[in-house]
């Protein structure tokens, strides 16, 4: 894992979809404050969700980028000392850090439907997931892969978490009470969001993670998993998203 006091900054745009305005406004603050401090910009394809990624997704992302006047010292089609820089061949990584947690104690793996999940729980934090009962926290198999489950962080119950963001301010939480064990493994045998984003912020060195304000509920989660790891936390700074006439944020375009 690297670590680095010189600015580092990442895009990472997933290629579900078509880009918008919301994230251009997005990146925008991203090279901006990158090259206000002197550093440089990553860019990074996550493109874990293969039902939905698309090759031409993909393709388009990056011409949208360059169109729009991006430039990124690190990336798919540049290269760099922590390629790849698209996810879905990051594989053995990811199972590396997942070995990793499991060999610490911080994960174990959960058999129940999402279905199982909202009857027992109740949305917190923007209603962005219920809060996982715990119903598998007990739970030890003997395997060395992690295939076959789901696999969950399990939270510190009581402990607080917190961190100042470069837009919102302080903000905090409680694990346990405003979020619970989280997915960091899926069924599918794909790692999560949290798992993959935060191993590679890790491994590229990113010293600031600039994202939508959409994304500002799982900062609480990936702080567990860094102080898991043993690594040095990021800066964050969550700007705000753009929204139509009616309030609704922008959603991806299709064809």
């Amino acid at each position: 894992m690297s670590e680095s006091s010189h600015y580092r900054g990442r895009l990472a745009p997933s290629p579900t979809g078509y880009l918008h305005q919301g994230h251009r406004a997005t990146f925008a603050v991203a090279r901006d404050r990158a090259q206000v401090a002197g550093g440089e910009l990553i860019l990074r394809m996550e493109d874990l969700d293969a039902a939905r990624c698309r090759p031409e997704y993909t393709a388009a992302v990056l011409a949208d980028l360059r169109k729009w006047g991006f430039r990124w010292t690190e990336g798919p089609e540049v290269g760099g000392p922590h390629a790849p820089y698209v996810q879905s061949e990051r594989r053995a990584y990811y199972l590396e850090i997942w070995r990793r947690l499991r060999r610490l104690g911080f994960i174990y793996p959960c058999d129940c439907s999402r279905r199982d999940i909202l009857l027992a729980g109740a949305p917190h934090l923007e209603d962005e997931e219920p809060i996982y009962p715990g119903t598998c926290r007990g739970r030890a198999v003997g395997t060395e892969e992690p295939t076959g489950w789901s696999w969950r962080f399990r939270v510190p119950d009581g402990d607080s978490v917190g961190f100042t963001d470069g837009a919102e301010g302080r903000r905090e939480a409680v694990a346990g009470r405003d979020f619970g064990d989280f997915v960091i493994w899926r069924r599918d045998d794909v790692p999560s969001y949290q798992l993959a984003v935060v191993a590679d912020d890790i491994a590229m060195g990113i010293t600031e993670v600039v994202r939508g304000a959409d994304l500002l509920a799982s900062t609480f989660r990936q702080i567990l998993l860094y102080r898991g790891l043993g690594a040095s936390l990021p800066t964050f700074y969550h700007a705000p998203l753009v929204r139509d006439p009616e309030g609704r944020r922008l959603a991806k375009r299709r064809p």
